[in-house]
Order: structure tokens, then sequence, then C-alpha cells
């Protein structure tokens, strides 16, 4: 009788013959003060055996017990899972637990809780064997020394754990440079920074964003333009060149103004949707009573509007013109309302506004975006405060303590 047993690593298969011997090795390793895995003791069993597989040589017991010694680790102190663990230990082997102990001390003094250490580890597995204070303290500092928060450190190394076996001087500190020059402030390249993600690990000057940027400002796009999208988009002010290039062309050939902050919006929508997508947005809008142009001009006006969700869209556009009596092809022409929320800023406000019109107390030729842009200050003081003494009930509406119908029972029954 043949035993086939698969070793947790895909490198490692054995076939024993008949009569040898197996034999367990428990693997009661203490976790760390980390407590990823107390009480949570992960056994191996390994089968020795002097015999060959063809020309394949069995692993020596040293080097068994090295790669268990790796995988228990990972499992009982990193947290990772058994999955992660083994494609891990592909790329490290502990001969002690020493220094990936007092790496995991290290950044456990550093801000990172025990969830974004386990993605530190399954994301860059040799961290657990770098020098803390030669290898990862230079790079905390740095991080450090921009502004960026010990929270923000935790969370962009989390995101990225790569990062941490990048070159201090060769990489992380170039790509910093570069940022900064392009949107001047620490706290955007902060913002940057978070964002970006596995794109912080690409050399900036070189790979697609220096030469779109570069393209921008051939065009006319100005400074602030460009800062606008690295920081917000940057996903889209990244993009392969060819592409990036291909979307400019559209947005210009849109008649988007490329010295208009609303261009670099425009890129920023396109790189993002599919065309599928986009086609839906135009359903979803033709749906409602906008024509193909309306829709169009809407993008142009504010081109984010593509990017709302069809369940919102058809919620906005229910209320405002089945419930308020709208018009929806003035709604096209502000398309920045349908942003706003339904519940906390667009249904309180029109019901305020409706409640007064009913009592006569402001003009009837209102317009909705007077109302729905103001500031939440400005709008409590121009149509609450001033009106509190005359509709004591104002301030219920407006809160949803009060049933806008309950006080105008009439109101459904005018715009039906």
């Amino acid at each position: 009788m043949f035993i086939m047993f698969r070793f947790l690593c895909r490198t490692t298969r054995k076939v024993i013959a008949e009569g040898d011997r197996d034999r367990d090795l428990a693997l009661n390793l203490t976790t760390t003060q980390l407590g990823f895995s107390q009480n949570k003791i992960f056994p191996l069993r390994f089968l020795s055996s002097s015999s060959h597989v063809g020309k394949r040589a069995l692993k020596t017991e040293q080097s068994e017990q090295e790669e268990s010694l790796t995988l228990s680790y990972l499992i009982n102190s990193c947290g990772l899972s058994l999955k992660c663990a083994v494609s891990a230990s592909k790329l490290i082997q502990l001969k002690n637990t020493e220094r990936a102990d007092s790496v995991l001390r290290f950044l456990s003094d550093h801000g990172f809780i025990e969830t974004q250490i386990s993605k530190v580890v399954k994301g860059c597995p040799r961290v657990i064997s770098f020098d803390p204070e030669k290898t990862l303290s230079p790079k905390i500092e740095f991080f450090r020394s921009m502004g960026v928060s010990r929270d923000e450190v935790a969370e962009i190394i989390a995101r990225t754990p790569p990062l941490l076996s990048r070159s201090l001087k060769n990489h992380l500190i170039p790509n910093y440079n570069f940022l900064k020059n392009v949107v001047i402030d620490d706290k955007k390249v902060v913002t940057v920074l978070k964002r970006m993600g596995r794109g912080l690990l690409q050399d900036l000057r070189s790979k697609n964003l220096g030469p779109n940027i570069a393209l921008l400002k051939d065009i006319g796009v100005p400074h602030s333009g460009i800062i606008f999208l690295v920081t917000n988009t940057s996903s889209a002010a990244r993009s392969k060149h060819s592409k990036f290039c291909r979307i400019v062309d559209k947005v210009k050939e849109m008649g988007f103004d490329p010295t208009q902050i609303v261009f670099v919006m425009a890129v920023g929508v396109i790189s993002q949707l599919k065309e599928s997508v986009w086609e839906s947005k135009f359903e979803v809008y033709r749906r409602w009573g906008w024509s193909e142009d309306e829709t169009r001009a809407a993008f142009r006006k504010h081109p984010y509007c593509m990017l709302i969700s069809e369940e919102k869209i058809t919620r906005g556009m229910d209320f405002l013109v089945n419930r308020m009596g709208w018009l929806s092809r003035d709604i096209s022409k502000w398309p920045e309302g349908l942003f706003f929320s339904l519940e906390k800023r667009i249904a309180p406000r029109c019901f305020v506004i409706q409640h007064l019109l009913s009592k006569g107390l402001i003009r009837e030729d209102i317009s909705p975006t007077a109302y729905l842009k103001l500031t939440e200050g400005k709008f409590m003081d121009m149509y609450i405060t001033r009106f509190h003494e005359k509709v004591p009930q104002l301030l219920d509406v407006y809160e949803g303590k009060i049933d806008f119908l309950d006080v105008n029972p009439e109101f459904q029954r005018s715009v039906k």
C-alpha cells in the first residue's frame, strides 16, 4: 500500500513505500504579543523517507522543519489564511523567529493593527526578514516627514505593502518629489498617496503619469486643472498613455475647453466608464424624457452626472418630476441637483418651500436652484428662522418630525 502525501507547499510531493515509518512533528509555537491565534495551534504532519521519486530527492529534515516553521508562523503569528500562508512561504523561509518577531513588534509599535499587519505580510512576505531599524524605520519616518499621520502611514502601506521593499533613495523619494512638483501641497500629496495604491510602485516620472501630464500642458490645461485630475482621479491621470491620448481627443471633440475645469472632469469620467455603462446612462436619462442632445449638454455642464447610479437618478427624478411637478428638461439644465441627497437635502427643502408657498409668504416664481444650492446655514436663515414666528411648525417639517402632507393635504393632488 502506498501513501501519497502532498505537502502544503507546491514544490514538495512525497510517495512513501509501504512499511516506511511516518512521524508527527507537532508545532506548538508560541504566538507573539499581537495575539493573532491564541489557543489556535496549527499542527502539521511530515513524512520522512529515504526513498526517491524518479530523480527528485527528498528535502532534508532541516529544510522540512524550516518550511513547517515558516508556514506555522505565517498562520499563527501573522494571521494569514492557510492558502495565503502557502503562497507566502514560497518567498520566505525562517530558520528561527527572532527577526520576524522584531518586525511584527516594530509594525505594532508604529500603529499597525492586526489586520493591517496581516495585509503587509501577505502583500510583501519578505518584510518579516527585513531589519526593522535599517530597512523599515527610514521609510516610516520618510512618510511621517511629509505630514502623513501615524494612522495614514499604516493605511497607505497596508494598501500597498511592496512599498516597504522599494528603495528609499531610488524610488520613494523621486516619486514624492515628482508628485510634490505636480500638486504642490503636501496635503494633496498625501491624498494622492492614499488613492493611488499600486500605482505608487511605478516610476511616476516616466510611466504614464509623466507623459500624460505633459500632454495636458501641451494642449493648454492650466496647472490647477492638472492638480484637480491627479488629486481627484489619479487612476485616470496615470492611464496607459495611448488610451489617455484617445480620451483627451474624445473630450476635445465633444466641445470641452481645455482651459476649463470641466475638461479634466470629463477626462476623469470617460476614463472610468466602459462604453456599455456610458450607453446605459443615456438610456436612463432618455426614459425620463431627456433627448440625446440634452443629456450631452448636461454632461458638458457637469460631467459627473454620468457617474450617478441608476437608482439615485431614478429616485431623484421621480421625486422632482412626479411629486414636485418639475419639468424634466429643466432638470437637464441643472444636473448638479441630482447629486444632492434626496432624504437629507432635496425633499426637506422642497417641503419647506412648498409650505411657505401655500402660506403665500414667498414668491411663486422662485427657482429650485436658488434654495437647493444654498449652504445649510443660509437656507436655515432665509427660509426657516425668518418665518419661524409665522409658521411655528416649519422646523418640524424640515426635520421630518411632521409629515409635509399632514399640513398640506392638497399638495399631492396639485401636482398630478
